[in-house]
């Protein structure tokens, strides 16, 4: 079971979005789609989708959280064409970050932000077979620029059966910022691949609510234990949201969240989401509870 789920916030547009995304890559679905009412933003609409062999959540809950380029997910492509397909089908209405073309890191390569503000680095891999096809790119930016390699040794300290990968680092006078150590860094956290690195230029964005990281905990144990590791800034903690030491926002949920959520009678529904809300942390026992009435 994947451990890390990325998870996108949208306005209104996550199930738009989500078959747009479908539509564009091999051994894709959408795997279900629910609505939460009586929430602060309303009725939210949430999405379940799989791009190729990674998971995601997306949700419709209002214009409250903006993506920008601090984090991204990298495609691995195996030849040119799927390139410029992919090029060619996110770039309309949105934004071009680095044009298509050669890079001294790649043979062919481009940074595109879609119509919907979300960020795709699509590069020409060799041995594709040897590369997961989609992996998140987090992007040390603004205040934590400099900070990417600490957060991977946090991060494996924090995931058990996760490891460091490939680090390279900035050398001479190559980042214009001078708080930039590493310009790739790879990570295996629980499985789930990551590349961080910081931004060479320093950068004026930074991590929000936009784009997070659900971790599925088996128990009220993991839950804890993901908390008392993640959670960095109290005014963060809502319904399972936290942000770690360096911005990141992490969603600390139960592997059962769904079935609590939207299994059995609509009466038993309205209890169980009108008790999350009102929580920080997840307590398992007490949204069973709710449930049972």
């Amino acid at each position: 079971m994947q451990k890390i789920i990325p998870h996108l916030w949208f306005d209104k547009e996550a199930v738009e979005a989500a078959e747009f995304y479908v539509s564009l890559f091999k051994n894709s679905r959408i795997i279900n789609t629910t609505k939460i009412t009586g929430t602060p933003s309303g009725d939210s609409e949430t999405i379940d989708f799989q791009l190729a062999d990674l998971k995601f959540t997306a949700i419709s809950a209002g214009p409250y959280f903006k993506h920008n380029p601090s984090v991204a997910l990298m495609v691995a492509c195996g030849e040119k064409a799927e390139v410029d397909r992919l090029y060619n089908s996110l770039s309309p209405g949105g934004k071009v970050l680095m044009p298509l073309g050669e890079y001294p890191f790649s043979r062919y390569y481009a940074w595109v932000e879609d119509k919907y503000g979300i960020s795709w680095q699509l590069m020409l891999v060799d041995n594709i077979e040897e590369h997961e096809k989609i992996k998140p790119v987090l992007l040390f930016a603004g205040d934590v620029c400099g900070q990417a390699e600490d957060a991977i040794d946090y991060y494996v300290s924090v995931f058990k059966q996760s490891n460091k990968g490939l680090i390279n680092h900035y050398t001479g006078e190559e980042a214009n910022d001078k708080r930039a150590r590493i310009n790739y860094g790879e990570v295996n956290l629980n499985g789930n691949k990551f590349i961080v690195m910081d931004h060479g230029y320093g950068g004026d964005f930074s991590f929000n609510e936009a784009f997070s990281f659900m971790i599925l905990c088996k128990d009220q144990e993991e839950i804890d234990y993901f908390w008392n590791k993640l959670s960095f800034v109290p005014e963060a903690e809502q319904c399972g949201w936290v942000k770690d030491q360096f911005g990141l926002s992490w969603q600390i949920v139960p592997e059962s969240m769904n079935k609590l959520l939207f299994e059995g009678s609509e009466a038993e529904k309205n209890r169980v989401t009108e008790a999350f809300l009102k929580m920080k942390k997840f307590d398992l026992a007490t949204l069973e509870k709710a449930r049972l009435g």
